[in-house]
């Protein structure tokens, strides 16, 4: 029996997790608690930024740096969520319990 494999990062999981954390990037920019607007627009700007950097390192075949950033992205979106700075329900998106 073959072994799979699961210490390489593919193409096929960058792909899944950008699926992942961009769809939870929209949902945060429309979930964002108006008492914490200043807070929300600081996290979603890093969130950018880290998208961006992901998307760099994936055009250059760097699926290592690629899915860090992908991670990093996310974990600022599950921290906002978790503070109540995100109004957000979906616990398939976002770390919120």
């Amino acid at each position: 029996m073959e072994k799979k494999l699961t210490n390489q990062i593919t193409e096929a999981k960058i792909k899944r997790y950008f699926g992942i954390s961009e769809k939870a990037y929209e949902i945060a920019q429309k979930s964002i608690n108006p008492e914490k607007k200043k807070e929300a627009d600081k996290i979603l700007e890093m969130v950018k930024c880290y998208l961006s950097d992901a998307r760099h390192f994936e055009s250059q075949g760097d699926f290592i740096n690629a899915f860090a950033a992908i991670n990093y992205a996310q974990g600022w979106m599950d921290s906002g969520a978790r503070l109540g700075i995100f109004k957000v329900q979906d616990d398939k998106l976002f770390t919120i319990e």
